[in-house]
This record gives C-alpha cells, sequence and structure tokens, in this order.
C-alpha cells in the first residue's frame, strides 16, 4: 500500500524463471490517476496544539488508574487555511465532568501514569462502520493484488478481515511490558456494532458492551515516552491516518531531582505527514505514491512554537505511516558560527540514556527520541527551524514528496521565573543502560524480509501473519535477533513486550542471498538447503549508530542490504495480577507479534507472531492474543 511505481532494484533471475525484487512500493492506480496534492498554505501561522492530558478515576478499581477512552468519528482543523476535515480520534472521560470529555478530535489525550502504579483502560468504539478511506477497505477486499497480502508458496492467502466488516479497531500500548490479553494485536480487534475478531479478550467481561475491551497496564517500565496507537487487522495503516494515535508518559518520581525542564517546557511534538484536499479533508495517497508532502505536528501543518531564551525539553514520537525524518534545528547564519544549533539526546524509546551532544538525527516511524534544545543563546526575536533533509520516505531510496521545513521555534517570550534552574545537559547524571553482553550459547534466531514479486506482499521468512507461531522462546532467555534486509529500504522493526539493544549491523550479498532464498523456497524449502548467512556476509560488523549505543529501544532501523542484529535480554512477561482483576496476568505459552513499522507494510503481512513458553514447556501452539487461543 506503500507507493508509487519507482525504484526497483531488480536482481538476478531465481530458480524457476521468478524475479526477485527489493522493493516496497506498490501502486493501485494507473499512472495517469491524478495524486492529490495539498494547496498552499502560509507556514508558521498555527501555534502548536498541545494534547490535553486525561483524568484518571482512582475509585473503579482499587490500587489502579482507570480511564475510560472512546474512538469517535469528529472534526479538525489542520491550518487555518484548510477547512475542518472529517478525523477519528480517541476521548477520555472526564470523572469530574461526564459531559466534557478531553480530546481534540484528532489523536488523543495524553496518559500521563506513574511508574510501577499500573492503569486499567475501558476502549469503546464508537466510529461509524464505513471506513473515512472506504476504497482502500474495498481494494483490499476485492483482492488489489498491490494490497491484499498474497502468500508465498506453498501457503494459502486469506484475507486480512471479514467480508461484511469496514471497520474495526484495537489499542495498542506501544513498547509496554503488558500481558498479551492486553497488548492490543491485531485478532484481538473488535467492530463499532461489536463484531469480534477470533482472538478478542477484555477483562471483567461484566463491565463491557460488545464494542468495548477493558486491558490492564503494569506500568512496569523505566519512566519514558511510550504511544498507543490502533493496531486493527488489515487496516492499522487507515485507521493511524485517520487519527487514532496518543501519547503515554511513563513518569518516575525520582526523575524530579534530575532537574530536567518541566511544564511548559517539556514539550511532546507527535510528527506525522498527511495531504489534504483543497477543502482541508484528509487525502489518503499512498496507494499511488510514498508517503504524503505536508509536515503535520500535534495536530497542526507548520505550526510554531513562541518559547522562551532557555532550555526545553522535546519528546518527539515520529507517528507517520512511512516517512523517515532527518532532523536538525536551523538558525540564521548570523547567530551562530555554524547553521544548526547543537542539541543534546537525553533518552530514546525505553527511556533515559547517558546524554549525546548531536546535530542532527534520522528517526524512523515509531521511534521516539528525547532531546534538551538550548535557546538561551538565541537572540530575541530569533527563529529556529526544525528541518528534515536527505531521508527520502522509503529511506534511503524512496520517492515521495520532499518536505523540508515543518515547524518553528520562535524566541520572543520573555525569560520566566528570573532564571532558567535546570540542569546544563553535560551536568546531568542520569539513569544509564548497562549493555547487554552475548555469550557464546546465545541463541540467535533469523527473521528474512522476503518480497516473492513485485510490488507484492513482503512477510518475515517467507510465512505469512495469519499462519501459527513457528518461534517459541523458553521465559527468562535471552536471544539474539537477526533481521536479514537484502532489499533497497530500510524498515522500522518493533518487537512487542520488550526492549532490547541493537548490537551490530553486517553488510550481505543481497543479490546472491535474495537469489538463493528464492531457490529454497521454491525448492520445497529443506531444512538443510536453508541459506546460511555467514555466507553472505561482505564486511566487518558494524557498530550500533551513536544515538542507538547503549539505549533502550523497542523499535530498530533495519538498514538494506545488512543484516541488523539485536539483543533481548530477557523474555519475561508480567505474571502478576493487574489490579485484582482475575485472568490480567500472563498465561503461558504466550504469545506476542513483531512488525515491520511502516503501517502499510505491516498490513501487508511483514509481520510474525512469536511465544513464550513456561519453562518446563516444549509446547506448540497457535499465535492470536486471547485465552485459548496461545495464552
Amino acid at each position: 500500500m506503500a507507493g508509487a511505481l519507482g525504484g526497483a532494484a531488480v536482481f538476478p533471475r531465481g530458480p524457476l524463471g521468478t524475479q526477485a525484487y527489493a522493493l516496497s512500493a506498490h501502486g493501485t492506480k494507473s499512472a495517469d490517476t491524478p495524486v492529490p496534492h495539498t494547496p498552499p498554505l502560509k507556514k508558521y501561522v498555527d501555534p502548536l496544539p498541545r494534547p490535553m492530558t486525561a483524568v484518571p478515576d482512582p475509585s473503579v478499581y482499587p490500587g489502579a488508574d482507570y480511564y475510560e477512552i472512546t474512538m469517535r468519528q469528529g472534526s479538525w482543523r489542520f491550518h487555518r487555511d484548510l477547512g475542518p476535515a472529517t478525523v477519528w480520534g480517541y476521548w477520555a472521560e472526564n470523572p469530574h465532568d461526564p459531559r466534557k470529555a478531553i480530546g481534540m478530535g484528532y489523536l488523543g489525550p495524553t496518559l500521563s501514569v506513574t511508574k510501577d502504579h499500573p492503569t486499567v483502560v475501558k476502549y469503546r468504539n464508537e466510529l461509524p462502520t464505513t471506513h473515512l478511506f472506504q476504497f482502500v477497505i474495498d481494494a483490499i477486499r476485492n483482492g488489489d493484488p498491490q494490497l491484499t497480502p498474497i502468500a508465498p508458496p506453498p501457503y494459502e492467502s486469506k484475507p486480512p478481515f471479514p467480508p461484511n466488516i469496514n471497520v474495526w479497531n484495537v489499542v495498542h500500548q506501544h513498547g509496554g511490558f503488558t500481558p498479551p490479553q492486553s497488548d492490543g494485536m491485531p485478532l484481538q480487534s473488535f467492530s463499532p456494532d461489536g463484531f469480534h475478531a477470533e482472538s478478542y479478550f477484555t477483562l471483567d467481561p461484566s463491565r463491557v458492551k460488545p464494542n468495548e475491551a477493558i486491558y490492564g497496564y503494569t506500568n512496569h517500565d523505566r519512566s519514558c515516552l511510550l504511544w498507543y496507537h490502533d493496531h486493527a487487522m488489515g487496516m492499522t495503516s487507515v485507521n493511524v491516518y485517520a487519527g487514532l494515535a496518543g501519547l503515554y508518559v511513563i513518569r518516575d518520581p525520582a526523575d524530579e531531582r534530575l532537574g530536567l525542564p518541566r511544564g511548559e517546557f517539556e514539550v511532546p511534538l507527535v510528527l506525522q505527514d498527511r495531504t489534504f484536499h483543497r477543502d482541508g479533508s484528509l487525502a489518503y495517497t499512498m496507494t499511488q505514491r510514498q508517503g504524503e508532502d505536508t509536515p503535520v505536528v500535534n495536530g497542526k501543518a507548520y505550526p510554531f512554537l513562541a518559547v522562551e531564551p532557555r532550555r526545553y525539553r522535546l519528546r518527539i514520537l515520529n507517528a507517520s505511516n512511512e516517512r523517515f525524518w532527518r532532523l536538525r534545528f536551523d538558525v540564521p547564519r548570523d547567530v551562530l558560527p555554524q547553521p544548526t544549533l547543537p542539541f543534546w539526546l537525553i533518552g530514546t524509546d525505553g527511556g533515559f540514556r547517558a546524554p549525546l551532544q548531536m546535530l542532527n538525527f534520522l528517526i524512523s516511524p515509531a521511534e521516539r527520541y528525547d532531546l534538551i534544545v538550548d535557546f538561551s543563546q538565541m537572540p530575541m526575536g530569533t527563529n529556529v527551524t526544525l528541518t528534515n533533509y536527505n531521508a527520502p520516505v522509503h529511506y534511503p531510496d524512496g520517492d515521495g514528496p520532499e518536505i523540508s521545513e515543518i515547524m518553528q521555534f520562535q524566541v520572543t517570550k520573555p525569560l520566566s521565573g528570573g532564571a532558567d534552574r535546570t540542569t546544563p545537559p553535560k551536568r546531568l547524571r542520569l539513569p544509564t543502560v548497562a549493555p547487554i553482553e552475548p555469550k557464546p550459547h546465545t541463541r540467535r534466531r533469523e527473521w528474512v524480509v522476503y518480497q516473492h514479486q513485485l510490488f507484492g506482499t513482503m512477510t518475515f521468512n517467507a510465512v505469512p501473519f495469519m499462519e501459527p507461531s513457528q518461534d517459541f522462546i523458553k521465559a527468562g532467555s535471552t536471544e539474539i535477533w537477526e533481521y536479514i534486509n537484502p532489499n533497497h529500504d530500510a524498515h522500522p522493526m518493533h518487537v512487542h513486550l520488550v526492549n532490547f539493544q541493537v548490537l551490530n549491523r553486517q553488510p550481505i550479498d543481497a543479490a546472491a542471498y535474495q537469489a538463493d532464498y528464492d531457490r529454497w523456497i521454491y525448492g520445497g524449502r529443506k531444512p538443510e538447503d536453508r541459506p546460511v548467512l555467514e555466507n553472505y556476509l561482505t564486511g566487518p560488523p558494524i557498530p550500533p549508530d551513536p544515538d542507538e549505543a547503549r539505549s533502550a529501544k523497542d523499535t530498530v532501523k533495519v538498514y538494506p542490504e545488512q543484516v541488523t542484529r539485536i539483543i533481548i535480554q530477557e523474555f519475561s512477561p508480567p505474571t502478576g495480577t493487574i489490579a485484582s482483576i482475575p485472568g490480567s496476568g500472563t498465561e503461558f505459552p504466550a504469545t506476542y507479534v513483531h512488525h515491520c513499522h511502516i503501517l502499510e507494510h505491516e498490513d501487508d503481512d511483514l509481520m510474525r507472531p512469536w511465544t513464550i513458553i513456561d519453562q518446563d514447556d516444549h509446547g506448540s501452539g497457535e499465535h492470536g492474543g486471547g485465552h485459548g487461543h496461545g495464552h
């Protein structure tokens, strides 16, 4: 579902006269079909919105914060020069005033929680039963070969959603330490009219209606920025594009001693790209090209933020469907000796890391970067522009619309409080991440990004998502996962439940590996004939990028024509009861998923289940996420 017909990398012919391609762009319309383009917009005229924070109700489940969050269709204006758009969003019930739900129509309110204090959420689906982008749903249902998952041999293709379902949803807490029944995996989806996917599950079923589900979250994480978003089977991409995403902040009271910017000086930035029709409505163009043409931050196109001359903490989430961003802070040439403002990286997906001074960084979909940016040396009236450069939508060889400017920080507010009393970044004493050292016997598990035909479906290890789990991991064990990417596009891979560290990357002979892997697939997949990775390595291991090193991650950039290795220290899901709710802890076997976080790739089958088994279990099981189905 991901773009125009450019950028193919043609590999040698496979064993059966087939052609193997490294390509992640699919188009569904002919070249002469007009692609919508956003009308010209004046930049930096709309102030940056800040998502409201949901208010918990501690009385429903003793010892836990409780929220009710409803998915609804509404209206949102993305720019002053655009009319209102129909959008989807999350709304939180206000326990102090039920008539005033908390939200803004697009995206969702922030859930701000305390480390190790559990959260219980009831999710309610009140969306329409016809999709906002129904043409995409229809194309998938009608078997469009460039949108509908096509299984590689010898598997049979299965439709991703039932023939009578145009809208269904499920909420995934991205990056959380969560039992599988509350994880929000695709086959746990439920529709506005109460249809349930095969692994639908809810805690406390006596308290829910058919269009609702209750999930429990442990919040047993380091302080960090997570997020929640739609994860529905077969339509995650269009559901998130319509607006179904929000921030989930885990706070540790001990962080208050660190001297970090707080309150109005801690600013979340949800980065997305969107295209708009002339009337302001959302245009989904990723059936025709890669990515969209306009930057949107916290729901506004080209916004500005008025700032004081002091340090700010910027918590950045790339919530784009497909786009990688390479970000820097540009300043006028007469302000600094160099044209960019340096900043400090203090955290990534899973929380704090040792401070690192940087000039720019590459962020893929679903990654989070925690920055300290110091505006104190900027003269009053200075405009600092957040820009994007050298980052095609499908990094590094995409051909989607280029976006060079994103938002502006305008140093126009006088310094409040007399002085900036936060700790200078070079003196910060942050919790660090101890390196995970692999041992000689550490289990290695390969995940091959495989595409068996031009513009076709990508899978892991040439196995469709809907096939039962084939990967069983002992509880408490450590593993190295090797993502083998023989194609020309990078993929952001997200593993549910765990944090990991990036070990290294290593170049491979991609054409030879792809050809031999094709030969193995079409030759019957005999285990003894499977290509051995070591035979295709073409250079020494490459250390992690500096911003990844010694960082806790849940999403990793899997660069093209390389193997990317991550190490997971311990596969141990939460087994304790949450908020005294029966059945809320993990039971073995426990199945989770991992997938590409280019959402169009995820929908088109670049996703697989994996299963944690008890130390004494040698078992097998199917994937899915509900009791009785792999749990």
